[in-house]
């Protein structure tokens, strides 16, 4: 079988996420339009200017963890583990005898950034000879990805993409791919971050993306309207994975949708802003699209990266009405889940693709919340606000984006079998 005629299929989606721990528990949030957003509790925030974030709550990585196991792992792998085992349960994929057909591609922006940050303290308060020998693997940013694969026993190509906000997306285009040129069979796909802590929020906060509505942190995050004054710091991990989608039917796979198309590219514009018109974030869509075999006229809903920060949703509006023209993005449905999860860094690709695979799956699409007064500069677009919509979904796009210029997109389609 050629690269060209390898499909990819999305089988199965494990999630740790603000609005639930489990598909079934975030999936019925999103659906319901419940924010996960609250005071940050993790550490004493009271001398930041940020205090509000979207904390997982409730997750205990002996769940899913060996006790040992998980005191040699930061949070961010913790949860990235956990993920990627509620993934494979729920696909019903059999890694063992195979285990060099499987790949990984689960990856961080930032790494782990609690024993990060916990070693430093040591080195200064303590002196060098106290520093944890763990110290180094517990922080570097591909160790998701390293205990996911050592955890799971994938022995094929294990992959960490680092590209901030855009990395898990990134990552599930990455290991389709794989699968594609026949390097893979099945691949453990996404992203996790877990970065609720003092520098990480001071660092954020610093480059004034950030809400400052401490007061209402459920109403904080707010994509696309008039009074959004930035985003609302997330942590999550999700997992999908991606299996050959011949192996997948012969099976008889829970296939939630077929991951169709991946477009990546680079705004060459800024560090941290999208370029004016979100013209690279067009062509990335477009060439989404383009692998996918799909025409602008056929996309039914978009998930939008839509940070709340003023320019960003701008920008991506405008790419959004780029890529399929005006007349059609008028009547394509438009939401954006970090609404309710928030920003949750290089976990947010993949948490909103898993949510964009269950959309086309249950035919309902998650509404922004908090949408009450849509910017007239963000108009355009069919927006779901506020309430969720039942509709078939045939095709969608993922769309995000990162600090450095990064854009990807990954098209999503119903499978008729």
């Amino acid at each position: 079988m050629t690269q060209s005629e390898r499909r990819v299929a999305v089988t199965g989606v494990g999630i740790v996420c603000p609005i639930g721990i489990g598909r079934a528990a975030a999936w019925e949030a999103a659906v319901a339009g419940r924010s996960g957003a609250g005071p940050i509790t993790r550490f004493d925030a009271s001398r930041h200017g940020v205090q509000i974030a979207c904390e997982v709550k409730g997750f205990e990585p002996t769940d899913f963890i060996d006790r040992k196991a998980a005191r040699r792992m930061d949070r961010v792998a913790q949860m990235a583990v956990a993920a990627a085992r509620m993934a494979v349960e729920e696909s019903g994929v059999v890694i063992d005898g195979r285990n060099e057909r499987v790949g990984c591609v689960v990856s961080t922006g930032n790494g782990g950034n609690e024993s990060f940050e916990e070693q430093h303290r040591v080195l200064l308060d303590r002196g060098p000879s106290r520093v944890s020998p763990l110290a180094v693997s517990m922080a570097i940013a591909n160790m998701a990805g390293g205990h996911v694969s050592i955890e799971l026993g994938c022995r094929g190509p294990l992959l960490s993409t680092l590209t901030a906000c855009a990395t898990g997306l990134h990552s599930l285009g990455e290991a389709a791919d794989m699968i594609r040129r026949g390097d893979a069979d099945v691949v453990l796909a996404g992203g996790a971050e877990a970065a609720m802590t003092p520098f990480a929020v001071a660092g954020l906060d610093a480059s004034k993306a950030m809400s400052h509505r401490n007061d209402d942190p459920q109403g904080a995050s707010r994509p696309f309207d008039a009074a959004r004054d930035g985003f609302v710091l997330g942590e999550a991990a999700a997992v999908l994975v991606l299996e050959e989608m011949e192996e997948a039917l012969r099976r008889d796979a829970p296939i939630l949708c077929e991951l169709g198309g991946y477009g990546a590219t680079c705004d060459a514009y800024h560090l941290t802003e999208p370029a004016p018109g979100g013209p690279e974030q067009a062509e990335a869509m477009r060439i989404a699209m383009r692998h996918a075999g799909l025409d602008p006229q056929q996309i039914d809903y978009v998930n939008a990266h839509a940070t709340s920060t003023w320019a960003g949703d701008i920008a991506e509006i405008a790419g959004i009405r780029e890529a399929l023209g005006d007349a059609k993005a008028a009547t394509t449905a438009v939401s954006a889940t970090k609404s309710m999860h928030g920003h949750c860094v290089g976990a947010t690709g993949a948490l909103e693709a898993a949510l964009t695979a269950l959309t086309v799956a249950e035919g309902v699409i998650p509404p922004t919340i908090n949408l009450t007064d849509l910017d007239p500069e963000c108009g355009g677009v069919d927006h779901v606000a506020n309430v969720a919509r039942r509709r078939p979904v045939r095709a969608a796009l993922c769309s995000g984006f990162g600090f450095g210029g990064h854009n990807g997109v990954v098209a999503m389609t119903e499978v008729t079998r």
